[in-house]
């Protein structure tokens, strides 16, 4: 099957790149770019120069060039919408997969709270691993993968809240990124005398654009309640990984196995592994991997669940989890391509 890429140049672009050049099923035949049009992919991608899809030059993100059996659009938040509109016009049964913020949330007022400008829609929600969502998915043609922050604390909560095991109070979030979710454009904040040696918290006080994104998610799992996520992130002086701790207050402790649970509910889901009690995860073990490992712990003393999940914010977080759900929509293995294990040391 053709595939394109709108967004070739940038941290997400290019781990689609490196990802899809393994794909049994899916060829690259365009990459677009907006400054690095007429630019050879290797020349922006060095780790890529080995392989065939290095020598690739980059194209302009028109919806000519984009023509293919499915798009991927890798683009900052606010620039998908006109390229799929155009994508759509003249094609309106495109696949497309956006992995971008444009398409995930459904309150408009909440779009423009956190992210501004007019609301362009709603697709498919993308994180397979949610109660029925690949039934979903696989019926769709757009799809907007989820956030990478959103992926790591929907999936370390979701069995919880399914289950309608969660308390009256917010659910307390810790999480720390690596620099490449920022992306790829240089920030005083990104530099390296600013990150190495330090951590630091930004966007806290339910001001992170990922909240609402994530509040969403949770509401789906159980109507009747209105779960609130207090989420404070952290900038972790390492290039890619993310790791959020989860403190999610229990309604009831008595004969609550968690392990049980989120095993239960993660039964038929390949790339998210539930870890042997006393078994604490690490970004490193899934590092350029499309893989999730879940720590679930009980804190009878405090009446908490304590879950820890860690990922790759460019691998699940982003591309990995992008071709996971074209594999859906295009009904093929949901696995191919996507089977690394992660890099460790």
């Amino acid at each position: 099957m053709r595939v394109s890429i709108a967004g070739a140049s940038g941290y997400a672009g290019g781990e689609l790149l490196r990802l899809l050049e393994g794909h049994p099923t899916f060829h690259v035949i365009a990459a677009a770019a907006h400054s690095a049009a007429g630019s050879r992919i290797d020349s922006v991608h060095p780790s890529l120069a080995p392989t065939p899809i290095g020598s690739m030059v980059m194209c302009e993100s028109t919806p000519a060039n984009l023509q293919a059996d499915i798009v991927f659009l890798a683009l900052p938040h606010g620039q998908s919408a006109l390229i799929a509109l155009d994508l759509l016009s003249a094609n309106p049964d495109q696949m497309i997969v956006d992995l971008g913020a444009d398409f995930r949330l459904s309150d408009k007022v909440a779009w423009e709270r956190y992210y501004g400008g007019k609301h362009a829609g709603t697709w498919e929600y993308g994180l397979p691993e949610l109660a029925n969502q690949r039934s979903l998915i696989s019926q769709a043609t757009r799809v907007a993968n989820p956030g990478c922050y959103a992926t790591a604390i929907s999936l370390a909560c979701a069995p919880a809240v399914a289950a309608r095991l969660v308390g009256d109070s917010a659910i307390s979030v810790v999480a720390a990124s690596g620099t490449s979710g920022a992306g790829r454009v240089p920030s005083p904040t990104l530099i390296a005398s600013s990150v190495m040696g330090a951590m630091s918290a930004y966007k806290i006080g339910g001001v992170h654009q990922h909240t609402p994104e994530i509040e969403q998610v949770l509401k789906k799992l159980s109507p009747e309640d209105t779960p609130c996520i207090s989420f404070t992130p952290l900038l972790a002086p390492m290039t890619r990984g993310i790791i959020a701790t989860c403190s999610i207050p229990l309604s009831e402790i008595e004969g609550v196995n968690p392990i049980d649970l989120y095993r239960d509910y993660y039964k038929d889901s390949r790339f998210v592994s539930v870890l042997q009690e006393g078994l604490m995860p690490s970004t490193s073990n899934v590092v350029g991997s499309n893989y999730v490992q879940l720590s679930v712990n009980l804190d009878k003393h405090a009446g908490q669940l304590i879950v820890i999940s860690t990922l790759d914010n460019l691998v699940k977080g982003a591309a990995g989890q992008a071709i996971q759900n074209a594999n859906i929509m295009c009904e093929i293995e949901e696995t191919s391509g996507l089977l690394q294990s992660g890099i460790a040391p």
